[in-house]
């Protein structure tokens, strides 16, 4: 993902007329899903091309603007906030950051990135709650710039991207870097930092075996706490019964 991911931000920034850009998924019930911890060895310390990824997106010359259908958790939610602008399906949008439940912490820029957002308090409640959020709870907390019926999620960014586009090319980079000035996106040696107590967490013993658990769950269970993620790390961190098996992966 990350390959094809820098592809697409390369071609538009090679594009000097590109004024707005809109980011939605094909994938129904998902705008993107959390980290594949099981490919993190694939990464070299600090997620360097990630983070590039992301950077590049925050000082673009064009408008980045995610348009939210589906669950977005964990990694998902760290690329919507390093967009500029972020509006949701008031019915079928689910934001969170899910590491907490799992014994670690957001480590691809989550922390830094929504408590300018949200504030520090909103922060800290979803970061340490670790629950899901609707787009209504997401809007009043700043977390996204608005939450839109379903049905009309589509046509409202539509519009909203091609009024942006009807405008001057050089006045609306002019305002984004004014923005970024006052306030700057965090530096890329905060995230390595964050992000190298994040793999330190990640391989405690207790944290590999909820993994290990996770990954002996049938398709259907699996599924199920894709689905329902915010709930199956509560308190009583216990999965729903597949045919009298239960399984307990975050205590």
């Amino acid at each position: 993902m990350e390959a094809a991911l820098a592809e697409i931000v390369g071609r538009l920034e090679a594009d000097p007329d590109v004024k707005v850009v809109v980011f939605d998924s094909a994938l129904p019930g998902f705008f993107m899903a959390h980290l594949n911890l099981g490919r993190f060895g694939e990464f070299d310390d600090g997620m360097p091309a990630w983070f590039d990824i992301v950077s590049r997106l925050g000082q673009a010359r064009f408008i980045s603007v995610g348009s939210i259908r589906g669950r977005a958790r964990g990694i998902g939610n760290e690329f919507l906030t390093a967009l500029d602008l972020r509006f949701a399906s008031r019915e079928n949008a689910v934001l969170g950051q899910l590491e907490i439940g799992s014994g670690i912490i957001p480590g691809c820029g989550g922390i830094e990135r929504l408590w300018r957002l949200t504030g520090r308090a909103r922060a800290l409640e979803i970061i340490a709650s670790g629950e899901d959020y609707d787009a209504d709870t997401a809007e009043r907390y700043g977390w996204i710039n608005r939450a839109v019926p379903d049905i009309e999620l589509d046509a409202f960014v539509e519009r909203f991207a091609l009024r942006v586009a009807s405008f001057d090319i050089e006045a609306l980079q002019a305002i984004k870097q004014v923005l970024n000035e006052e306030i700057p996106p965090p530096s890329r040696q905060s995230l390595a930092a964050t992000h190298t107590r994040f793999a330190r967490l990640l391989a405690r013993q207790p944290v590999q075996e909820r993994f290990q658990q996770a990954a002996k769950l049938s398709p259907q269970a699996a599924f199920d706490l894709e689905l329902n993620m915010g709930e199956r790390i509560g308190p009583r961190a216990v999965l729903h019964e597949f045919k009298g098996c239960s399984a307990s992966l975050f205590p």
